[in-house]
């Protein structure tokens, strides 16, 4: 196609909203409202997600092993631990350092582990990460089996329970903004296809005329496109000044410290792109279907 006939379809798709201004107000405006809903659902659905992430993460195995090995023994079994597919890394913890960081988390009380220094009744032990958490209970039952280990401890029970809810917390929301998106798509589209509907008689008369389908079709594509993008820039603009000032306030208030929020970049243009994306879609789409009805004529 060439520039001044596109040129020249983007002025009649720009002068059909003129012309039609309160029709180009209901789309514009059911498009934002819809879009605006989504949005926030999908920002509060995306930190969601980054939370669970982040408590799945903190789940590791603690490998205590037995006081009578020596020091290449321990450095052997921190070689086959780091070894297992699925691990990540390994930290040795010695018993001298095990009892300094609990006494660190007991703060005030850590008075009453004084003298335990002579006869510390902790293990060493190997802290390991692994790449997926779901796979923490095969890892486990690995290390189990390796000599000189005399206790594996992940948290076995809890971390299943943990598992299902975070699977759950995730299924729920990817079915939620599913359906929130379609619906977005049936309501939005639906009003678009309004706007084109009351253009029937236009389109007869263009048939009338000899123009082709593709020339009566252009001008309404780009509209629709228009109308799409035009509806998005207002969701886009309110849930991230919106989402700006969350974070804000998260972080300055100690109280809420332990929302760790995904950061305004890059959720910022993933949120932008994405609303952007929908509204153009399916204002094109919703437009291309209408006309398509009246093509047939």
């Amino acid at each position: 196609m060439r520039s001044i006939t596109l040129k020249r379809h983007f002025r009649d798709g720009i002068r059909n909203m003129a012309r039609n201004g309160s029709m180009t107000f209901s789309a514009i405006s059911a498009v934002t409202v819809t879009l605006l809903i989504l949005g926030v659902v999908l920002t509060l659905a995306m930190n969601i997600n980054h939370l669970v992430n982040e408590i799945e993460e903190q789940v590791e195995i603690i490998v205590e092993l037995a006081d009578d090995i020596d020091d290449e023994r321990l450095a052997d079994i921190g070689l086959l631990l780091n070894s297992f597919t699925g691990v990540e890394g390994i930290t040795f913890v010695s018993k001298e350092e095990g009892l300094e960081q609990l006494k660190e988390r007991m703060g005030d009380q850590s008075y009453l582990l004084e003298g335990l220094e002579q006869e510390n009744p902790l293990y060493n032990m190997y802290i390991v990460n692994v790449i997926n958490p779901q796979d923490v209970q095969v890892i486990a039952e690995k290390i189990k089996g390796v000599g000189d280990v005399i206790d594996v401890d992940y948290g076995e029970g809890y971390v299943e329970k943990l598992f299902a809810i975070t699977t759950w917390i995730r299924n729920i929301g990817i079915v939620f903004i599913i359906g929130l998106a379609f619906t977005a798509m049936y309501l939005i589209s639906n009003t678009i296809k309004l706007t084109i509907t009351t253009r029937s008689k236009e389109i007869e008369l263009q048939k009338l005329v000899g123009a082709t389908n593709g020339y009566i079709r252009w001008p309404f594509f780009i509209e629709g496109l228009l109308l799409g993008v035009l509806g998005a820039i207002i969701p886009i603009i309110l849930v991230l000044v919106g989402y700006f000032f969350l974070l804000q306030k998260v972080s300055g208030d100690l109280s809420l410290a332990f929302l760790n929020l995904l950061p305004f970049y890059p959720i910022s243009l993933q949120v932008g792109l994405i609303l952007l994306g929908i509204g153009a879609f399916i204002g094109m789409w919703g437009s291309l279907i209408s006309v398509h009805r009246f093509l047939k004529i």
